[in-house]
């Protein structure tokens, strides 16, 4: 029986900036209303994007497949009404690209298409049709990563698996779409849970959340004890939730360079996406929406919206009441990992969480002064890495240096520059070395 009262220790390193959670954190999920239009990208997973399998004029049903898969690390984009394919177009993405999309006029009928058939025996299933159904639903990481799901849940069998980790953490500062979805679907995300267990082969599984939500530590406890997954709170402390530090403060084991966490015997999934898997198996329902926290001192009425995938941004803003004061950057996600975006007209994805606005008082200007070799990136990093050398390294163009030096194992989450007192914008030379080691290795192999 899950009580919710053990406690992980911590990952080196680290920072807490502002939690800023209590814009969004109080009132309920609300759902989103029906679009006349949505534009959904259909690259929206890791690995290799999907083909588009629908044309122009075509009509097509909710949830029916825009794009298949192409190869195994690879997932299926579903449309997220009822209506017509009016364009096929490309879009802007956050990270300042362009991306193929389909535009869908609704019908304002939402009628579904061809469904897949729901499973609520699914205790009795086998594991591989679990994990088909999976697949089928076009189920990605949602807590950010956007990596096929279906991946994760069929490692080599050389790779034994022994604990499977549900992130609740949410350590991003201001997000709060996880936490709100532990207090109103606890029930499913510990059902979900339970699948992705039975898929891996698993009595073991741990729910994992930091002690600043109570509410939500005893709200997964109880619906836990059903379920028989171990609530486990942590403390507070940035990035609690990425992947390999999330191991290491509740297993000990550390995930080697290069390595992934199945390499130490844990699967690690979203709360998100283990309520997306109940939904996809129990109830028979594709990827097509997600909970999105709209927030930020200039939104109006922050809060959390259930989305569906296409609707552009400057609809969540609509919906939270649009902005109230002087907006001085626009981010796709949270304040720490999130970018930067110019256009309201870029549409969510999969691995939205969220959309964080800033006012002008809350911008932390970066330079490119000379690094004052304090130490203090060292200390925060906690993957271990030198940060300040390595953004030397970037800008004097040593990549092959920066790659000796670890370079690839940075998890972009921001510590460094967060708390660089010469304001080094040490995350973006990292995030920039990391495309150039890329880009030789490919040019190399």
């Amino acid at each position: 029986m899950a009580t919710g009262l053990k406690q992980a220790g911590r990952f080196p390193g680290g920072v807490h900036p502002p939690e800023g959670k209590e814009q969004s954190s109080g009132g309920k999920i609300q759902i989103a209303p029906l679009q006349d239009k949505y534009v959904v990208p259909l690259r929206q997973n890791l690995g290799v994007p999907p083909k588009l399998a629908v044309s122009r004029k075509q009509q097509v049903g909710k949830g029916q497949l825009l794009a298949e898969p192409q190869g195994f690390v690879s997932a299926g984009v579903h449309a997220p009404t009822s209506g017509t394919v009016s364009a096929i177009v490309e879009c802007s993405t956050p990270a300042g690209g362009l991306t193929e999309a389909v535009e869908i006029t609704s019908d304002g009928e939402d009628k579904p298409a061809e469904s897949l058939e729901p499973m609520p025996e699914w205790e009795k299933a086998e594991p591989r049709l679990l994990l088909e159904r999976i697949q089928q639903a076009g189920l990605l990481g949602l807590g950010g990563a956007a990596f096929p799901t279906h991946v994760k849940l069929s490692p080599p069998p050389h790779k034994k698996i022994d604990t499977l980790i549900v992130n609740g953490v949410e350590c991003e500062p201001c997000l709060t779409a996880d936490h709100r979805l532990m207090l109103e679907e606890s029930g499913k995300i510990i059902q979900g849970a339970a699948i992705l267990g039975r898929v891996l082969g698993l009595d073991r599984v741990l729910i994992a959340i930091e002690e600043n939500k109570p509410d939500a530590i005893e709200c997964m406890g109880a619906a836990a004890s059903v379920g028989g997954v171990e609530v486990v709170s942590l403390p507070v402390r940035y990035p609690q939730g990425a992947e390999k530090q999330l191991i290491y403060a509740l297993t000990d084991r550390k995930v080697p360079t290069g390595g992934l966490p199945m390499d130490v015997g844990c699967v690690v999934q979203n709360v998100a996406t283990c309520e997306a898997a109940a939904r996809a198996v129990v109830e028979a329902e594709v990827l097509i929406e997600r909970v999105v926290t709209v927030t930020g001192t200039p939104v109006a009425n922050p809060g959390n919206w259930r989305h569906r995938m296409g609707t552009e941004i400057k609809t969540l803003l609509e919906l939270a009441g649009g902005v109230k004061s002087e907006t001085a950057k626009i981010i796709v996600g949270g304040p720490m990992m999130g970018m930067s975006v110019y256009s309201l007209d870029i549409p969510i994805a999969k691995s939205t969480s969220g959309l964080t606005l800033l006012a002008p008082e809350e911008i932390r200007h970066y330079t490119s002064e000379p690094c004052i070799n304090c130490g203090m990136c060292v200390d925060v990093c906690p993957m271990n890495l030198v940060p300040g050398a390595l953004s030397v390294q970037a800008e004097n163009e040593r990549y092959e240096l920066a790659e000796a030096w670890n370079a690839m194992d940075c998890i972009e989450c921001g510590c460094c520059a967060y708390t660089c007192p010469a304001s080094r914008p040490m995350i973006q030379h990292l995030k920039r070395s990391k495309i150039e080691i890329m880009a030789r290795r490919k040019q190399n192999s």
